[in-house]
């Protein structure tokens, strides 16, 4: 299950893909079009401004904007971004690799095979959609739905 960061990340870059190319978008629009806690969604911005997927612009027009096209920004990206590792176990994290403190062998682990596989599945989607399929999707809220 992904976060509600995560969830309000891209609920705020689907609103920047929507404005993309016609100039900076202000938080406080984000914030009343997505109802995200204004406070939350300023740390959200920075986190994707600082890791390359959106630029500031200070002053009388200022806000944020993408950096990059909608069409190259994937929900794995902003989900590593935000949530860190989206595989199920650092042993099968493809960027954030850890060694289990309780396998003895990773060779023979028979749960490795299963956990890598998850990961596989659930990057085969989320490497594939972008921003440009919310746009694409209407509203796109059946995307972003995150039980409680």
């Amino acid at each position: 299950m992904i976060s509600k960061k995560a969830k309000y990340a891209l609920k705020a870059l689907k609103v920047l893909a929507e404005q993309f190319g016609k100039g900076p978008v202000l938080i406080s629009y984000i914030a009343e079009k997505e109802r995200i806690p204004k406070k939350f969604l300023e740390a959200i911005l920075l986190d994707l401004r600082n890791n390359g997927v959106l630029q500031s612009q200070k002053g009388k027009g200022g806000g944020y904007l993408l950096r990059i096209p909608p069409s190259e920004v994937s929900f794995s990206k902003v989900l590593r971004i935000i949530d860190g590792p989206i595989a199920p176990a650092l042993c099968v994290s493809m960027f954030f690799y850890g060694r289990c403190e309780d396998c003895k062998d990773e060779e023979t682990c028979s749960l490795r095979t299963v956990l890598e596989k998850w990961r596989d599945a659930n990057l085969a989607v989320l490497d594939q959609t972008t921003l440009n399929d919310l746009l694409q999707q209407g509203t796109g809220e059946h995307l972003l739905a995150v039980e409680s």
